[in-house]
């Protein structure tokens, strides 16, 4: 169930990373209105029958409620400590450990979901399985027209232009010696779209797979939550499978050395342009973790 799990921490802590065109506005509707973005973000993927319509939306509710109250505090506090950071020439080890604690904060909320999308696993109908994989095979279309398609040259030139828009969403506009610096940079990182989506078409199998035995085979509530625990370990600390681990930790460093020539080439009336974006997500977290006091 990693597929819907990957949504509910999109608009969560992967939050912190998405909307970055949005206006401060759609920050707030994006997570304050979070359960109902993510119900029905699942429903268009399962196709819920009447029967799960209400437990599963209360569920999520349940789930975000829970978020508010125990996660964004802490959400705060390293937003905090990246305005900080900021003022400083950044390092790509600073920056790899900070990955490693999102990282570690996505497990968190993956396995406080964990028990709620056993039940959901549990009452799927074959019916439902086959719309997941339907919607997996039009998600996968789109991914190739976008990544798929074109030269070498064609596919970095994307990918830069990806970059551009959330840098600049972060700290402004770019001089041309800033913009060559960050090109650079991006092109440094591997590239394999074609692995990617090897990959990608690998673990949808592997889900669709693990649905239908749990649709077969009935085990437990226990047994299905660590069977999906199983699956979205594989993903966390694996990618998917060791065999594709070199490439991934080259990505994840080239990443690293990406954002680090963003931040130390900015100056300071650009990491100003940042501290206020961070504000922005601030605000919005301490605030709907202070109603949720």
């Amino acid at each position: 169930m990693t597929i819907i799990v990957k949504k509910m921490m999109t608009l969560v802590i992967i939050c912190l990373f998405a909307f970055m065109t949005a206006s401060c506005s759609l920050v707030r509707i994006g997570y304050n209105y979070g359960d109902n973005i993510t119900y029905w973000w699942l429903d268009s993927y399962v196709d819920f029958d009447v029967s799960q319509k209400a437990w599963f939306k209360d569920r999520v509710a349940n789930w975000f409620a829970w978020h508010r109250k125990t996660q964004l505090n802490d959400y705060v506090n390293l937003l905090t400590q990246e305005q900080k950071r900021l003022q400083h020439q950044v390092t790509q080890a600073e920056l790899l450990t900070e990955y490693e604690g999102l990282r570690m904060r996505a497990v968190v909320l993956i396995d406080k979901a964990l028990p709620e999308l056993a039940d959901l696993a549990l009452s799927l109908q074959p019916s439902q399985i086959e719309h997941i994989q339907k919607k997996f095979a039009s998600n996968n279309e789109t991914y190739r027209k976008d990544y798929l398609l074109g030269d070498v040259a064609q596919r970095q030139q994307f990918r830069y232009q990806k970059v551009m828009e959330q840098a600049e969403y972060w700290f402004g506009s770019f001089n041309p010696d800033q913009e060559a610096l960050i090109r650079k940079a991006s092109d440094a990182r591997p590239l394999n779209n074609e692995l990617r989506m090897a990959v990608r078409l690998q673990l949808q199998q592997n889900l669709i797979q693990l649905l239908k035995k749990i649709q077969t085979e009935k085990p437990s509530r226990e047994a299905t939550v660590l069977m999906l625990k199983e699956y979205s370990n594989n993903i966390i600390e694996h990618y998917g499978g060791l065999e594709h681990q070199v490439f991934f930790d080259a990505s994840r460093d080239g990443m690293a050395n990406l954002v680090m020539a963003i931040i130390n080439c900015t100056t300071p009336k650009q990491k100003q342009h940042a501290v206020k974006r961070l504000q922005q997500w601030i605000d919005v977290f301490h605030d709907a973790s202070m109603k949720a006091a």
